[in-house]
Parts: structure tokens; C-alpha cells; sequence
């Protein structure tokens, strides 16, 4: 495990989640699980990602898509984020890419290096954050690939305006395009091992075989 004592303080992680609402989140579950159940799969993630990020010791926020009233469903994730003392806070307007770049820049304002990853990433472990924040003393930027062509981390020591403009989200090149992108902003980059998400009924079955039992 790489060691994280000199550099837990200056290391932010913030952990993006859609706000629980249902018919609204984990929409490819639905046809398995229905709106409910594509609901509570969406709270046992975010509540699996959280205890994962925990486990690393670093400052933990968690970034929140939206800001409405929150649904009963949702009270076992507030209840952990309060029980922890996880500062919550909002994402910014735009695609995926600006509000993962407004995020970055907003937190190295206050902290050397950030960290984000998504509450559909369960096989994000501790041991892969803080491999991501070794990597970061090297590199300005670390990537984890995800098996769908994607990645489940993104960390950052810079941030240049524009770094993560004109990449095609959801696509099976949202990594290779999200490289190019930054190698051409003139950011280093670093990649990690290769991890899954969940977004499909088969990635639920598996996360249940190999998190839950």
C-alpha cells in the first residue's frame, strides 16, 4: 500500500453522485430492478464508493449533481455522510467535463492535489486512491480506465482552462479522448490499473458476487 502520511492533508477527494431521486438514477438498471429498486442500487453504491474513501484517510467531500429535497430512500446515505462529518457540496453547471474541471480547480485552490471519483465505482478500493495520489507527485494528471473505455478516477496537481472540452461522454473513447485532450493542454498524464463501474444489469450482478455475496 503506498504510503500516505506526508501528503493526506494537502490530498482532497471528492466522491461525484447523483442526487437520489427515482427514475432519475441507474436508468439502465431500471428495466431489471425497476425505478425503486435502480433507486436503492444507486444508494448501496454511493454508500460502497464512501466507505472506500474513508478507508484512505484523506479529506473526503462528497459533490452532489443537484440540490432538492431529499427522498426517504436517501436517508441511510445522509445519515453515513453526517455520521463521518463529510462536507457536502454542489456541481456547477455543464457537461460532465466542465463540472468535473470547475470541481478540480476548486479544490486545488485549497489543497496540492484532487481527486475525483463517482459513486458507481465500487472497485475504486483505498489502496487505488492512494495509488493515484502517488502517482500525482510524478504527473499533473492520473486517470483510472475503466473496462467500458471510460475511467472511474480522475486526479489533478493542474488544471488548465479548457482541459476537458469536446470529449465525447458516455462513448467507449471518453479515455482515449480525455488523454489526447490533456497531452495537448501540454498536462502530463498517468494512468492507473484498469477497473469497472456499474451501469448495466450484468455490472450489478457482478458487484453483488464480489462486494456483497
Amino acid at each position: 500500500m503506498p504510503n500516505n502520511e506526508n501528503n493526506s492533508d494537502q490530498t482532497l477527494v471528492m466522491q461525484f453522485a447523483k442526487w437520489p431521486e427515482a427514475g432519475k438514477v441507474k436508468t439502465r438498471l431500471i428495466p431489471a430492478l425497476g425505478e425503486q429498486g435502480a433507486l436503492a442500487a444507486h444508494c448501496e453504491l454511493t454508500l460502497a464508493v464512501l466507505d472506500n474513501l474513508l478507508a484512505t484517510a484523506f479529506p473526503l467531500q462528497l459533490w452532489w449533481d443537484c440540490d432538492r429535497t431529499p427522498p426517504a430512500e436517501a436517508a441511510q446515505v445522509l445519515e453515513a455522510l453526517q455520521q463521518h462529518c463529510v462536507q457536502q457540496r454542489f456541481q456547477s453547471d455543464g457537461n460532465l467535463g466542465d463540472r468535473m474541471a470547475a470541481a478540480l480547480s476548486c479544490a486545488l485552490r485549497s489543497h496540492t492535489v484532487a481527486m475525483i471519483v463517482g459513486s458507481d465505482c465500487p472497485s475504486v478500493d483505498a489502496d487505488h486512491v492512494l495509488l493515484a495520489a502517488e502517482k500525482l507527485t510524478h504527473v499533473d494528471v492520473v486517470l483510472g480506465p475503466s473496462e467500458d473505455g471510460g475511467y472511474v478516477l480522475i486526479g489533478a496537481r493542474k488544471v488548465v482552462p479548457g482541459m476537458l472540452d469536446g470529449i465525447r461522454w458516455g462513448s467507449e473513447h471518453v479515455l482515449r479522448q480525455t488523454c489526447e485532450k490533456l497531452e495537448s493542454a501540454g498536462l502530463s498524464v498517468g494512468l492507473l490499473p484498469m477497473r469497472w463501474d456499474v451501469d448495466e444489469a450484468e455490472d450489478w450482478q457482478r458487484f453483488q458476487r464480489e462486494f456483497v455475496g
